[in-house]
This record gives structure tokens, sequence and C-alpha cells, in this order.
């Protein structure tokens, strides 16, 4: 897989762009209440970051994990999500974020379904759905 190209703003151009909870959550690595975005549709289409627009997870690889936060067994074929060690809050956990835009989006546990095992816990203010076709 390819780097793609960065994607690079000043803290004053995020804010501008984003709604003060998608400032916090992507560029402030803040993590949004539980069960505040269960409203994208259950139509065939694709995840994708909130501050770029870089594809990040498809709808075909959602499910329901009862954690309150969408849920994703994988990222989609090519998508620019990119991990990283977060030992924040006393806790030593895997960072998921955008790999043009660095924009955290949640975390990946190993409590997932298969065929992968992973669960890719995604704050739903982070990500933007746009159906196929």
């Amino acid at each position: 897989m390819t780097t793609p190209p960065r994607i690079v703003k000043t803290d004053a151009e995020w804010r501008a762009q984003l709604s003060d909870l998608a400032y916090r959550v992507t560029r402030q690595h803040g993590t949004e209440r539980a069960g505040t975005h269960d409203d994208f549709p259950k139509v065939a289409g694709q995840f994708r970051c909130i501050c770029c627009d870089a594809p990040l997870f498809d709808q075909r690889e959602k499910f329901e994990s009862g954690t309150g936060w969408p849920s994703f067994w994988k990222p989609a074929d090519g998508a620019e999500v990119a991990t990283r060690e977060d030992r924040s809050f006393f806790m030593r956990r895997t960072e998921v974020h955008c790999a043009a835009c660095e924009a955290h989006l949640g975390h990946v546990f190993p409590d997932g379904p298969k065929p992968t095992g992973l669960r890719y816990c995604i704050n739903g203010v982070a990500l933007r759905f746009v159906p196929e076709g």
C-alpha cells in the first residue's frame, strides 16, 4: 500500500471546517458519547473521513457491536486507515486514525467477528456516509 499524500491544515483551518464535536474528536483525540451516531443509512455505501474525505470503511464490513459506536470488522479495501499505540488514560489501546490527515477516528480491539476477529470502534462524528451510486 502506498502512503497517501499528507493533508496538513492549521488549527484555525480545522476549527473553521469542522463542528465543535468533530474538531474535539478528530483533532484533539476525544470521544463522542455512545449512541449519538446511530443514524447512518443501512444501504450500500462508503464511510469517509469527515476531515479530508479519504475512504475509510465500507457498509459491507459494518456490524452491530452493541457498544453504541459504529463498528467495522475491517477497513475498506484500499482505505487510508492507520494505527498507533495509545497509552492515554492509563490504558494500552490501538488508536485508529486517517492516514491522509491524521484525524483520530477511534480504536481497534481484538474482540470482533470473523473473519478478522477485529472491532474497529469508530466515532460516528469522524465519518461521512456516501451512498453507493
